[in-house]
């Protein structure tokens, strides 16, 4: 396993690209989420992209997002030693805010690659903040994904009231000038919670950006964001068009929190005392000691509702590897 080796990177957009298939770039917060997409994508031989963003970087960290990020990528890498596959790490929507948190992320190899977003900036503002990040980077061999658009919607600390799509004349000139080796586009896509079949995806406009790239000679990787609501259908057409990472966040999200959900209330009467039970015996600080009823330890231990996430993550990315075509194409040897 490699989480920051770019030539191995490279090889896995470019491959997906001339060969027609994509991956699901996978937000993580914690490593129940982590742990159920490296089971799931060595399941199924595919290499793994992880997604690390602000949000998630301070909630790690307990409110300090230095420390969150260095948990995080640390963790991924002890993690993804015991596996079979490639796995690498992308800093999501970070912005010209969290500048010191880029460079600290360069200079200590934390991540494969960064995805700057001055998206809500001046096209030229845009244009040298993603320069300047591309030139840190650099040196350390770490690729730079910009955003030339903007995704309507809110995810984790970055949000939008509208979308404005890209322009496919504008993104050759951008990626002129800014030099990223990934591009973000909005063709419609939302963040956060959406519906495929009420969202009017512009899919021509993602063919013209792919096809006027790489009539520049500019034929570098495609990224769609906001993808959770997409059908599979809809998903496959994106692929056609040059689309290669395609991020993925709330549908994790949701599985995660409905696999708890579901836990909890089919274990209620073993963990929250009966409503017949006396005011006085409700003794939650000794647990229950001087009670006839006591909680199972085997249903309110974290431990146990962890298995029961990590095998609903797997299991969702399993079906998200199959839709994207990513099965049994792992570079790893």
């Amino acid at each position: 396993m490699s989480f920051r080796e770019t030539d191995a990177l490279c090889d896995l957009y470019c491959k997906a690209k001339q060969q027609g298939y994509g991956f699901f770039a996978n937000n993580i917060a914690d490593t129940n989420t982590l742990v159920g997409l490296l089971e799931g994508y060595s399941s199924k031989r595919s290499d793994l992209i992880v997604q690390i963003s602000s949000g998630a970087a301070a909630f790690a960290g307990g409110g300090n997002k230095l420390a969150g990020l260095r948990i995080l990528s640390y963790t991924v890498r002890e993690l993804a030693r015991n596996y079979p596959i490639w796995v690498f790490i992308n800093l999501d929507h970070f912005t010209v805010n969290e500048m010191d948190l880029i460079k600290v992320a360069i200079d200590e190899q934390l991540v494969t690659s960064i995805m700057i977003d001055a998206s809500a900036e001046s096209f030229n503002e845009n244009v040298r903040i993603s320069r300047t990040v591309k030139e840190m980077a650099e040196p350390m061999g770490i690729l730079i994904e910009a955003e030339l658009g903007k995704i309507k919607g809110v995810e984790d600390e970055i949000s939008s009231d509208e979308a404005f799509l890209t322009d496919p004349q504008e993104a050759v000139e951008f990626v002129q000038r800014s030099r990223a080796d990934l591009l973000a586009i909005s063709v419609g896509t939302e963040h956060g919670v959406s519906k495929g079949k009420t969202i009017t995806l512009r899919t021509d406009i993602a063919r013209a950006i792919n096809q006027s790239l790489i009539a520049n000679e500019l034929n570098i990787p495609l990224v769609l964001h906001g993808t959770s609501g997409l059908l599979p259908e809809q998903v496959a057409e994106m692929i056609s068009y040059g689309i290669c990472k395609l991020n993925k966040d709330t549908h994790y999200q949701y599985v995660y929190g409905r696999a708890a959900h579901d836990f909890y209330l089919a274990h209620t009467a073993s963990i929250v005392p009966p409503n017949t039970m006396p005011e006085q015996t409700i003794d939650v600080d000794h647990i229950f000691a001087m009670s006839d009823w006591s909680p199972r330890k085997e249903h309110f231990d974290p431990r146990v509702v962890s298995k029961m996430i990590r095998k609903q993550i797997m299991e969702t990315a399993m079906k998200l590897i199959d839709q994207v075509g990513s099965a049994n194409k792992s570079i790893f040897r």
